[in-house]
């Protein structure tokens, strides 16, 4: 039985924040990085969102239990960042760029704060990555058109059928072996634009421990 409080639903155990915009012409669920249900949907019947929950319960369950698993790496802006999945100090050297840019920001901009951290990450994820996906082309016999680099919220990254690979600037926030691995599968799509028996097993050829890395990978939340 759902219960409607204001724009909050109760289903279930679950609070779920409703907004209702008319202009929308689909519906949307999302958990956020703190464990916030968001369901965004056009005007629809109390009926529809009931069943829209239900059909989705499983979802939002598994969604909460990634973030139960792998809670979110708590960062004091402005003097931490997280690197190739650990936390580094502000001052350190891996972090002078981004130390230049806080230093050009009034304390408690927190836009442009978030912006700085952004732009830092972008950065370092061309200057890491772009060598790498080079060096795993290479090694694979495959090339790719062009690489793009920009944050996402859904995937790691994309390759589409004209060659070109989009990585996700996040990439850069975990672990090296991990990083590899989005690598190695979105080369991989060369040669197959799908997740047949043979794209896993092309992956496989050259990160044997690919399984290992796919599930590693999978209970990570995309920040």
């Amino acid at each position: 039985m759902i219960q409607s409080a204001m724009n909050e639903i109760l289903f279930r155990d679950l609070r779920i924040e409703h907004i209702c915009k008319p202009s929308l012409k689909n519906s949307y669920i999302s958990v956020k990085h703190d464990a916030k249900i968001i369901l965004k949907t056009p005007k629809v019947s109390s009926r529809y969102i009931q069943e829209l929950l239900y059909e989705k319960e499983s979802w939002i369950r598994k969604q909460l239990t990634k973030l139960e698993q792998n809670p979110p790496q708590k960062l004091n802006l402005e003097d931490e960042v997280l690197l190739f999945g650990e936390i580094y100090s502000i001052d350190s050297q891996e972090t002078l760029e981004l130390n230049n840019l806080l230093q050009k920001i009034k304390v408690g901009d927190s836009k442009k704060t978030s912006d700085a951290y952004n732009k830092f990450y972008k950065n370092l994820a061309k200057e890491y990555l772009t060598p790498r996906l080079q060096h795993h082309a290479k090694i694979m016999n495959l090339n790719y058109t062009e690489i793009k680099f920009r944050k996402m919220r859904s995937r790691w990254g994309s390759c589409s059928s004209n060659g070109v690979i989009t990585l996700n600037t996040e990439l850069i926030k975990i672990k090296k072996s991990l990083s590899e691995y989005v690598l190695v599968h979105e080369l991989a799509h060369l040669v197959h634009m799908n997740h047949s028996k043979s794209f896993h097993n092309l992956v496989e050829k050259y990160l044997p421990n690919a399984k290992v890395f796919r599930k590693e990978l999978k209970l990570i939340t995309i920040r």
